[in-house]
């Protein structure tokens, strides 16, 4: 039962952090129709900027992040009005170039800032401890971050799906002409939603250092992971990117605590598994 629960707990709160971290990825490609390889980038920005300003600031933990994800929505912000809308036009291809370079324009600048070593983000104190649910001890961080990604779930479901800025997001996306004609202001629809999904990542790279260490190639080594969550849960579907989001983080925990040697197989072999089933994802719409 221990072991049951430690893989639970463990593999909740890194499905957490994928979620995350992806659903922004998700959006974007699912609805907006831009292949943003560059996303895992914002994640990188959002733990590089905490880092600094914890380590060299000396700022509290949730000072520097509450200013860490606020610069990166900025950036994320500038980038979409200056380079991004121009990339919404293009074909996937060039889309898939052009955030290629973005990314490694976003490592160059923090291993020339920061260097390449790992961004440590030191927890606060309240987070270091355990907490006591009676029938376990468990460690404040994980229950942090599952908190945080129920948080995030339900907001992103009303905001999306019950709220008047998802009613027009959808209808920018279906018919842009149309929706331009009833009086929606596309660009700032576009812009809002680039940068929530770029204020979650940068969310989730400071959550998740402990378990996703951040460093300046970040975006590389896990762009795999968060393009195969968005995969494996049907782009743009909310509700599907936080199911496989949960599932892969379970399987893969499951995996490194009881068959180490071949986690990664395993994973993999899921992953392939689900996608020849279901080739759109698990919520994914044609």
């Amino acid at each position: 039962m221990s072991l049951i629960l430690n893989i639970a707990v463990d593999g909740i709160a890194y499905g957490m952090i994928l979620f995350m971290i992806s659903i922004g990825l998700s959006v974007t490609m699912g609805l907006m129709r831009v292949i943003n390889l560059a996303h895992g980038a914002f994640a990188l920005l959002g733990g590089a900027a905490a880092h600094a300003l914890i380590a060299r600031a000396g700022l509290s933990f949730t000072t520097a992040a509450l200013l860490a994800i606020g610069a990166t929505m900025a950036i994320a912000f500038l980038l979409e009005r200056l380079v991004y809308r121009r990339i919404y036009g293009l074909g996937e291809l060039q889309q898939v170039l052009a955030t290629i370079g973005i990314t490694f324009i976003f490592i160059a600048l923090v291993n020339r800032l920061l260097g390449s070593s790992l961004l440590a983000i030191p927890l606060p104190h309240f987070l270091q401890q355990s907490v006591d649910l009676g029938f376990r001890v468990l460690p404040a961080h994980r229950l942090a971050v599952i908190l945080a990604g129920a948080v995030v779930i339900a907001g992103l479901y009303l905001t999306i799906e019950r709220s008047r800025f998802g009613t027009r997001l959808r209808a920018a996306v279906d018919n842009r002409s149309i929706a331009s004609a009833l009086g929606i202001n596309i660009d700032a629809v576009f812009a809002a939603t680039f940068c929530l999904g770029a204020g979650l990542a940068a969310l989730g790279g400071i959550l998740g250092a402990e378990l996703l260490p951040i460093d300046a190639y970040y975006p590389l080594r896990y762009m795999v992971l968060f393009l195969i969550v968005v995969s494996v849960g049907g782009m743009g579907s909310i509700t599907g990117s936080f199911m496989a989001a949960l599932a892969l983080g379970i399987l893969e925990t499951a995996s490194r605590y009881l068959i180490p040697d071949f986690g990664t197989i395993v994973f993999f072999a899921a992953v392939m598994a689900v996608l020849a089933i279901r080739p759109r994802g698990l919520l994914g719409k044609a």
